[in-house]
């Protein structure tokens, strides 16, 4: 897409906000300092529209610079403060997570669908070993993760395919499933038994299992994954150990989503 086309056809669409929010999100935890050239290639926006958008966005806070180098400011939580901070649900969400990760000793997240990936909403870490830095609004293909292929399991038929004819498939490490039929019969089996498993497939010494918190309206509203390294936790007793604790813990989630979804009805 051209600097100059507007996505969804709306004349109320602001092109100059989506170059702006385009080089934002530019930035990641792997991709901390970045060059005006760098982000222009990311966001495969002009040099012209992304030195405009990092000018404005230094002037208002949210980007500092050193040496020709960008990067974002303490300000850019503002932006996703408002949803964590006025959400009940998140809230619930957290305080199971806590728990859940003080039992078992390892971490926990969960996510939400959003555009092919899965978005980190909450999280409890544990002091473990493990090199993985996963913050909240950290986002992972959906296709290649336990809680992605939990929430894609929730997909009718026609959704996967749109969501396999739209998004791509790379692989993050050697052990990463990128055809679509295996992927397919995976996703399948998701949806069968209720939780995902994934071995390896984003971090080479990691290994995860995740399953789904329901809403009262039958509607998966999140997935809550368990991250443990290999060197300590097989899949048989990730499975056999880690799995029943999650099931009882996104169960108990479901539940109080549940009666807040109640209690705002009587409100």
């Amino acid at each position: 897409m051209s600097d100059d086309d507007a996505r969804g056809g709306s004349g109320d669409f602001v092109r100059s906000l989506d170059r702006g929010l385009a080089v934002i999100r530019a930035f990641s935890n792997e991709r901390d300092l970045l060059s005006l050239a760098d982000v222009a290639k990311i966001t495969h926006l002009s040099r012209a529209s992304v030195r405009r958008a990092l000018l404005t966005l230094e002037t208002l806070g949210y980007v500092g610079s050193r040496q020709n180098r960008f990067y974002l400011r303490p300000r850019v939580l503002d932006l996703g403060y408002a949803f964590l901070s006025s959400s009940s649900r998140i809230d619930i969400v957290q305080d199971h997570l806590r728990r859940l990760s003080a039992r078992i000793g390892e971490s926990v997240s969960a996510c939400e669908y959003d555009d092919g990936d899965v978005v980190y909403v909450a999280r409890a870490a544990a002091e473990t070993i493990m090199p993985i830095r996963l913050g909240i609004g950290r986002r992972l293909p959906a296709f290649c993760t336990s809680t992605g292929r939990v929430l894609l399991s929730e997909f009718d038929d026609a959704a996967l395919d749109e969501y396999f004819r739209t998004y791509p498939r790379e692989k993050l490490s050697p052990a990463t499933i990128v055809d679509e039929q295996e992927l397919r019969e995976r996703i399948a089996e998701v949806r069968q038994q209720g939780w995902s498993l994934n071995n390896q497939e984003v971090d080479l010494g990691a290994r995860s299992v995740a399953a789904p918190v329901i809403g009262s309206d039958g509607r998966y509203v999140s997935a809550v994954n368990i991250s443990v390294s290999t060197s300590r936790v097989s899949v048989e007793q990730l499975v056999a150990d880690y799995l029943p604790q999650l099931l009882d813990a996104t169960r108990a989630m479901s539940a109080d989503l549940a009666l807040l979804d109640r209690r705002k009805t009587y409100e």
